[in-house]
């Protein structure tokens, strides 16, 4: 019916099979821009955020955010994760916070929403945590910046 990979021949959503698949390594790198008001930058540098330390609180909860993803993105695969890499970094100029996630694997399908759903949850965190001193904090973007292995090969978002 359709040469769409997620529907079956009825059109119905399915799981895609992949057991036929080689198990390679496979790499993602996801980013999550978070825009905070000039006095949240400040407290954060700072170390002053009254929730804590918000940078390493949304660090972790981008990690463990990784090893949910079958959990929250119904058609993905559970795959072994084998690295995960996760900086959040203040840039005071802009002012936003910035999450940048990296995920490995080998196994049959990639971590692209792994990557995602890893910079995403780190992103909300973000927002979380520095809620109660700046309602106006907004993930400005989450995009996938680069993927390493499978039968597409190397792909790098384009500026």
């Amino acid at each position: 019916m359709s040469e769409l990979t997620h529907l079956n021949e009825r059109g119905e959503a399915r799981m895609v099979d992949v057991t036929a698949k080689d198990v390679t390594t496979r790499e993602a790198t996801a980013r999550c821009r978070v825009n905070v008001s000039a006095e949240v930058a400040g407290l954060l540098a700072a170390g002053e955020m009254p929730k804590g330390d918000a940078l390493a609180v949304a660090r972790i909860a981008a990690i463990q955010a990784t090893k949910r993803t079958p959990d929250l993105i119904p058609l993905c695969h559970p795959i072994a994760v084998h690295g995960v890499d996760v900086e959040v970094t203040l840039h005071a100029d802009g002012p936003f916070v910035e999450v940048l996630a990296t995920v490995r694997t080998a196994d049959r399908t990639g971590v692209e929403m792994e990557a995602l759903t890893a910079a995403a949850v780190g992103g909300l965190t973000v927002i979380d945590m520095v809620k109660g001193k700046d309602r106006t904090a907004a993930i400005d973007e989450v995009v996938l910046l680069e993927k390493k292995g499978g039968r597409s090969g190397h792909w790098v978002r384009e500026a």
